[in-house]
C-alpha cells in the first residue's frame, strides 16, 4: 500500500518515539526525509540518524532521537505543507516560529534548509514543518 504523506508519517514516528522515551525511531528510507534529517541535526534536534539497506531496493533510517535532562528536545514537530494543502511563503513574509525559538523547515530552490538559512540566502519556498 502506498503511503500519501511519508514525511508526516516519518514527523510522527519521531514525535510518538519521544512521547514513548525510544532512543532510536526507525523509518523508511528517501531522499526529502534525508534532506529534513539533516536539517535537524545541524539544527541539534536529533543525535544523529543512519541509513541501512534491508534487501534490494528496500532501505530504512534508524533516527537517534535528542534527550535534554531527561525531556525530549522535539517539544513540538508538526507538519505546515500536506498534500492536499500546499503552502508556500515568501521570505518577507515567513514567521518566526516561538518568536524564533524554534525553526520552520522549507524546501526552496537552493535545496531544504531552515528558516534561519532561508533568510540568510534571501530565499523563500513550501514550509514543511515547524519545530520546537
Amino acid at each position: 500500500m502506498s503511503m500519501s504523506d511519508p514525511l508526516g508519517d516519518m514527523l510522527t514516528r519521531i514525535r510518538n518515539g519521544q512521547n514513548a522515551r525510544k532512543s532510536v525511531v526507525v523509518t523508511p528510507a528517501s531522499r526529502l526525509r534525508k534532506n529534513v534529517l539533516d536539517v535537524l541535526q545541524r539544527e541539534g534536534y536529533i543525535n544523529t540518524y543512519s541509513q541501512d539497506n534491508i534487501r534490494s531496493g528496500v532501505t530504512n533510517i534508524e533516527i537517534e532521537l535528542k534527550y535534554f535532562e531527561g525531556e525530549p528536545v522535539i517539544r513540538k514537530i508538526a507538519r505546515v505543507s500536506t498534500p492536499g494543502l500546499r503552502v508556500y511563503s515568501k521570505i518577507r513574509n515567513l514567521q518566526r516560529v516561538y518568536n524564533g525559538l524554534g525553526i520552520a523547515i522549507l524546501s526552496t530552490p537552493r535545496g531544504v534548509m531552515s528558516d534561519h538559512e532561508a533568510r540568510v540566502f534571501n530565499v523563500g519556498g513550501e514550509i514543511l514543518c515547524r519545530v520546537f
